[in-house]
């Protein structure tokens, strides 16, 4: 997979941009809110139709704008694909080929990228949240109808939420809640069985480039942490009872504190270093190569469902690793990943094993060679 060209137009501080992306690393050099990362997130935005740093479409658009439009022109194994998306205050509108496609689900995963910027640092140490949004949006890209499927149970888990807080413990009427379990655990054991799924893989390789990046000196295992205990791989019908069963035996504590305590939204992940829990016990050295090769696992992942490498966003994070993990993460993507990376200065990366690099000054919402 290979991102040929960009256009922005009116998106963040850019009112328009067209640049040629022909090297197999790019490297925007340029001081802080020059717009640098608003490039790298653009081309995220394109994957996935939304940012990943913030929820609300509107902050994409420019100052002086009604709309923003992101254009790329990516060349995949099968042939050359256009892709078009329009941020507005209507909504967004997403093309392929120049064919608007009715939902936002047939776009996504048509350009995968793999971010990896200084937030997700915070995976290991960080809030579940972020290790949900790391799962949901990786799963994304690869895993058709996941994204609506999550949507769905967001919408029913919301209302489902605002009824609790609504209602007191003793106004609850148990057929309306009955109606919103089954549609939880409906949509929600779908989610749950597709993130099993997903971190069976993640772990296998995980483990070898962990254990490659330590030398053989550290054991990596990841493990998934549903809300409720699943068994191994199970039917789906058999999760959906025992998803219910979860809800009749958390009720009371739900009227209480007008809250859903059970279900994919408190899933979590865990990660273990030689059998010690590295979120608590592990070293910010260990926990950043932690994070290192959970990152370096879903460009293989990704290449292992879809059979070709994604595009690769290292967002100013090549400075936080140390040389022996920046050079790891070189050689693993140098000559087989495109990719693109933002740095204050050259100082910070180790240009001296890049080849095919272009490197580009970015200032003021300007890109220039």
């Amino acid at each position: 997979m290979f991102l040929h060209e960009i256009k922005l137009k009116n998106y963040r501080n850019y009112e328009e941009l067209e640049l040629g992306t022909s090297h197999k690393v790019n490297l925007f050099i340029g001081p802080n809110a020059q717009g640098k990362t608003n490039l790298l997130e653009s081309i995220f935005a394109l994957a996935l139709t939304k940012s990943h740093r913030t929820s609300k479409d509107r902050e994409l658009i420019g100052w002086n704008g009604k709309e923003a439009s992101v254009h790329g022109e990516v060349e995949k194994r099968y042939g050359n694909v256009s892709l078009d998306l329009v941020y507005s205050a209507q909504g967004k509108k997403a093309k392929i080929n120049g064919l608007e496609q009715r939902k936002l689900s047939g776009f996504v995963g048509t350009l995968n990228v793999v971010m990896f910027a200084p937030e997700d640092l915070e995976i290991v140490k960080g809030t579940p949240g972020i290790r949900r949004r790391f799962l949901d949006m990786e799963i994304g890209q690869v895993q058709p109808g996941y994204l609506h499927t999550l949507q769905q149970y967001s919408k029913v888990l919301l209302q489902r939420n605002n009824y609790l807080k609504s209602t007191g413990p003793g106004s609850v009427q148990p057929a309306m809640m009955e109606v919103w379990n089954m549609q939880l655990a409906e949509h929600g054991v779908k989610i749950m069985r597709k993130r099993q799924q997903f971190i069976e893989k993640l772990r296998t390789w995980a483990a070898a480039i962990h254990s490659g990046i330590t030398a053989g000196g550290e054991e990596l295992a990841v493990s998934y942490r549903p809300s409720f205990e699943m068994e191994g791989e199970q039917d789906e019908s058999v999760l959906f009872d025992q998803f219910m069963l979860k809800l009749s035996q958390v009720k009371d504590q739900e009227y209480r504190r007008g809250v859903t305590l059970a279900g994919p939204h408190r899933d979590d992940l865990a990660f273990h270093i030689n059998g010690k829990e590295a979120q608590v016990f592990g070293s910010q050295g260990q926990q950043r190569t932690t994070a290192l090769s959970l990152k370096l696992a879903e460009i293989e992942l990704i290449r292992e469902e879809i059979g070709e490498y994604p595009l690769l966003l290292l967002d100013d994070v090549l400075s936080e690793l140390d040389q022996h993990r920046q050079t790891q993460l070189i050689e693993t993507f140098q000559g087989k990943v495109q990719t693109f990376i933002t740095a204050t200065g050259l100082e910070s990366v180790n240009t001296s094993r890049l080849s095919d690099a272009g490197v580009y000054r970015v200032e003021g919402g300007k890109v220039t060679l």
